[in-house]
């Protein structure tokens, strides 16, 4: 996939996105629990796709974590008087140690070894 389809559609991701969670705010609970699977599925393909630039797979496994949170989130509070949160809090907390990882793992080793070829 070239790059400008990706960003376009990392573009409808965030539309999916937004109307799942405007769903939530309006507390349409079966078009909110309808919109989770494409918006997940967009966030698992767009990492898939994205997986050979390093950067790029880890903020996409950033964002399919936080997604995935936030689903949980949204079905706890929907249906189970917000006894889930604790449960998103682990998916947030993954999200959170992806970028981690990244940041203070893979660059610094990366750029380590740019340094070193030059």
């Amino acid at each position: 996939m070239s790059e400008t389809k990706l960003r376009g559609y990392e573009n409808f991701h965030i539309v999916l996105w937004l109307l799942k969670d405007t769903c939530w705010l309006m507390e349409w609970r079966l078009e909110g629990l309808f919109m989770i699977m494409p918006t997940v599925a967009a966030a698992f393909h767009i990492t898939w796709l994205g997986r050979q630039n390093t950067a790029n797979l880890f903020h996409n496994l950033a964002v399919s974590s936080w997604i995935c949170g936030n689903a949980v989130w949204m079905i706890g509070e929907f249906f189970f008087d917000d006894s889930f949160r604790p449960f998103a809090k682990v998916f947030f907390g993954i999200g959170v140690v992806f970028l981690a990882v990244y940041y203070f793992g893979v660059l610094p080793k990366q750029r380590r070894l740019l340094r070193q070829k030059l």
